[in-house]
């Protein structure tokens, strides 16, 4: 979410080709460790929904946490891959479009993560036991 509401804003306060040359830079450096967030993610999450009671919560959370990867791959990958061709640079108002366009996906990645992390958080809470009902006098 930092990137959408912060980062992605602030870069494309400095025009097409500074936002551009700022973006590579970031894409470059956030892959790697998005990747592995993602990996350890999902895999604590579906260790988690074997272990802990309610699972279902940590396995859906999982999946909608894993679901970024395709996402990753069938409909951001396109753009970024538009971005990273140094062709681009000659096509300003093509630049800026696809920036706009890659924060509109990359936010629904954002909203998947902060989705899966909400569903953790419930998770997490404490399940009360069926209390008795109260009798009535």
């Amino acid at each position: 979410m930092y990137i959408n509401l912060v980062e992605h804003p602030a870069r494309m306060t400095v025009g097409a080709a500074g936002a551009l040359a700022e973006w590579r830079q970031s894409y470059k450096r956030a892959t790697v460790m998005q990747v592995s967030l993602l990996i350890a993610g999902v895999l604590g999450a579906l260790g988690a929904a074997t272990i802990e009671s309610p699972k279902a919560g940590w396995f859906v959370g999982g999946v909608l946490l894993g679901s970024i990867a395709p996402l990753t791959l069938i409909g951001i990958s396109p753009t970024n891959d538009l971005l990273l061709d140094t062709s681009i640079e000659q096509n300003l108002d093509r630049v800026q479009e696809l920036l706009s366009r890659w924060n509109r996906l990359h936010a629904i990645r954002s909203a998947l993560a902060a989705s899966a992390f909400l569903i953790f958080l419930v998770s997490l809470t404490p399940q009360k036991a069926d209390a008795p009902s109260p009798q009535r006098q």
